[in-house]
């Protein structure tokens, strides 16, 4: 029991400290990526808090996958490290004691990723799109951001409003561009607000200003001085984004089992099993010789990790071009992983390999038989 305490309780702490620092860095990266699209006008400002958080929850299953194995892999690398592990050794321990507390410490990990594949990531993958539909429906003038060029939808007109204030969100210092019947217009004001008139249609109405209008290189143009001129608004209804399998719920996924449905499936189902099958291979992998190098391993680690990840990304794509049967991809890669772990275990639990302790076996055979 006190064996048992101890390493759940280092290991729990590595977890929430290896969780924490990938959060952190994909959490940066995602805001880096959507305050650059932000600036570019590609999404609207208020709009980045919600594409991070769906961005957030659907890398979730991977955070906490690669947490879980870099939590055991780093408390056991540590007790071989510091020459726990022969204390335990001696102390009738075998590395196959370690197995219990990993899958105790692994299985609550496991069915969160299972539950954030098969149902979080694919909602909020749905919900990402819609919201992005909802952004893209605004008018011209709700998706005008201060300080900030903005497009209209149909690419006729600019913005440009340098801040907004008051209850009725007023614009001050406007400037737009517009080109109607081949003639440039330019329009400057002071000031505007938003009103809508009584059969529902909404206008910009902007107050003290003038407006130029001409033909582009030509020296005549007409400068018209307002005290109130309206806009018309026009409405804007994005088209609908066709649902990914990505964003389709697991119950339809099943429902229509096409090849590109089934890879899909294959990866949601695959992330839980590999979550589980990586927590087990950090045992074999973690050994440490005090005296040798101590990066070898974690090495190892690393790259048996990027072989496995790309290998189910490899099968996903196998199944949903219909060059692999789904129920072979369901297995083929957990199955070599499987043998892999097998043979680490094998390699532990025993001193000499298996073709050494053949040999000396045969040699004493063929020796008796040639006297």
């Amino acid at each position: 029991m006190i064996f048992r305490r101890a390493l759940l309780r280092e290991m729990a702490g590595n977890a929430l400290l290896v969780f924490s620092v990938l959060l952190m860095i994909t959490l940066t990266t995602m805001l880096i990526r959507y305050l650059g699209q932000a600036a570019g006008g590609a999404v609207a400002n208020e709009a980045v808090a919600a594409f991070l958080g769906f961005s957030i929850i659907n890398y979730l299953p991977v955070l906490l996958s690669l947490t879980v194995f870099i939590a055991v892999l780093m408390t056991l690398t540590r007790c071989y490290r510091d020459s726990e592990m022969v204390v335990w050794f001696t102390a009738g321990l075998s590395v196959m004691a370690w197995v219990r507390p990993v899958v105790t410490f692994a299985a609550p990990a496991v069915f969160a990723i299972a539950f954030l594949s098969l149902v979080v990531s694919p909602w909020a993958l749905r919900k990402s799109d819609e919201f992005r539909q909802q952004m893209d429906s605004r008018d011209d003038v709700s998706s005008v951001a201060p300080g900030v060029f903005k497009e209209s939808k149909f690419a006729e007109r600019v913005y440009f409003v340098e801040s907004f204030a008051g209850e009725k969100n007023t614009v001050s210092n406007i400037f737009m561009r517009s080109v109607q019947h081949q003639k440039l217009g330019i329009l400057v004001a002071q000031h505007g607000y938003q009103t809508v008139s009584e059969n529902g249609d909404r206008f910009l109405v902007l107050l003290n200003g003038r407006r130029y209008e001409g033909v582009g290189g030509s020296p005549d143009y007409k400068i018209m001085a307002f005290e109130r001129y309206s806009i018309r608004i026009h409405a804007y209804e994005a088209s609908l984004i066709p649902p990914t399998q990505k964003s389709l719920s697991t119950l339809m996924l099943l429902s229509d089992r096409s090849p590109a449905n089934m890879g899909e499936l294959l990866w949601r189902l695959g992330l839980p099993a590999s979550a589980f099958i990586l927590a087990l291979l950090a045992i074999p992998l973690s050994f440490v010789n005090p005296r040798a190098g101590r990066s070898l391993n974690l090495i190892l680690a690393l790259l048996l990790y990027m072989i496995y990840s790309n290998f189910l990304s490899i099968t996903q794509a196998w199944v949903a071009q219909s060059k692999l049967s789904p129920y072979i991809g369901l297995w083929l890669v957990h199955g070599l992983m499987l043998l892999v772990l097998l043979l680490l275990f094998y390699r532990r639990l025993v001193l000499a390999p298996f073709w050494i302790i053949w040999l000396k076996r045969l040699i004493p055979r063929l020796g008796g038989e040639r006297t």
